[in-house]
């Protein structure tokens, strides 16, 4: 299996994308392929010992900038390293692109060079939430801030087989994220995608809250782009302040801080659960291939960890059981609209 990392893509590359690179080969003995400014990623691999690493370059001479217009920057920049990543993966010489870069014009690039899986309307953003029972999936995260009753429908499908095939959970559950638990409770959007899920054999629990994901009341939350990236800023923000807070207590209290020694180990378990690091990227759910997304700011472990998360998406076949899962219901909104007409 050959991976494309995006070498030039995030706040701080090329130097940790290579760091990423390298440490993966080592610990996982992954077929890296780096694409980028070939004379700046040999710079940085001229840091470390590869002779025995599966990692190649592959030179691409323009990048996609953070605050560039996605889209745009994809049409008009046809050799940055995210879109010749991409392209690796469209002609079957990679198996999986993953990028820190744009998160945008990852998606862009993907949509333009991958397409979508058959049945799908819209490609979804799914990322990991660390919960008081394991962990959940939260989709969309910013991939689509607008959102109609299907798109959050095939998110819940597609979200569903992800937690299924990747992580192991069996009949997952999936909820819907609205203000409150009751049926009648939410917007028209909340609404509407309600009645399609209910019609479903999917284990729907029904309305959630923004409480329900650290409780781990669901393993499936399903949202728009724009309230689920409002969310996952927050979570982010809230499990830094924790953070935070612990180690100015410890300092301020000599006795605490004496203590430390012997309370390391379950705080660094602690602080695992919430370092977005710990789990490299999230997938971007809905492609025809596999692209997982890592945050802008990825140090080393970040990319390591994205991946190894795209290797093992890769090898679980999640894109053949997406397909065939929304085949089942590609009548539902049909018979929706038909209802509708003779109403």
């Amino acid at each position: 299996m050959r991976l494309a990392l995006d070498a030039m893509g995030g706040d701080h590359a090329p130097s940790v994308t290579v760091a990423g690179a390298v440490d993966a080969a080592k610990e996982f003995g992954y077929e890296i392929i780096l694409v980028g400014d070939e004379k700046l990623i040999n710079a940085e691999l001229a840091k470390y010992k590869t002779a025995k690493l599966k990692i190649s370059v592959h030179h691409a001479s323009e990048a996609i900038g953070m605050d560039e217009q996605p889209a745009q920057a994809v049409r008009q920049k046809k050799d940055s390293s995210l879109v010749v990543a991409a392209s690796l993966v469209a002609d079957k010489k990679a198996d999986a692109l993953i990028s820190a870069g744009n998160s945008g014009a990852a998606m862009a690039a993907s949509l333009m060079e991958l397409k979508r899986i058959e049945g799908v309307s819209r490609p979804a953003i799914a990322t990991y939430f660390p919960t008081l029972t394991g962990s959940c999936t939260l989709l969309d995260v910013g991939a689509n801030v607008d959102c109609k009753p299907k798109n959050l429908f095939q998110f819940a499908i597609m979200g569903k087989i992800y937690m299924e095939k990747v992580f192991g959970i069996k009949n997952p559950r999936v909820g819907l994220m609205s203000i409150g638990e009751e049926d009648t409770k939410g917007n028209e959007l909340s609404l509407a995608t309600f009645d399609y899920l209910k019609k479903t054999d999917l284990n729907f629990v029904g309305n959630v809250e923004g409480r329900d994901i650290p409780k781990g009341n669901a393993d499936v939350f399903v949202c728009d782009g724009f309230t689920g990236n409002i969310i996952l800023k927050f979570g982010e923000g809230v499990a830094e302040m924790m953070l935070r807070l612990v180690k100015d207590e410890f300092k301020a209290h000599p006795v605490a801080w004496a203590s430390l020694p012997f309370l390391w180990r379950p705080l660094n378990d602690i602080r695992k659960k919430v370092d977005y690091s710990e789990h490299g990227g999230a997938p971007l759910l809905g492609v025809n291939g596999v692209c997982i997304i890592a945050h802008g700011g990825s140090n080393a472990k970040a990319i390591k960890n994205a991946l190894r998360a795209a290797h093992r998406y890769a090898e679980k076949n999640v894109n053949e059981e997406i397909a065939t899962e929304l085949a089942k219901y590609e009548n539902l909104f049909e018979e929706r609209k038909e209802t509708a007409n003779h109403e």
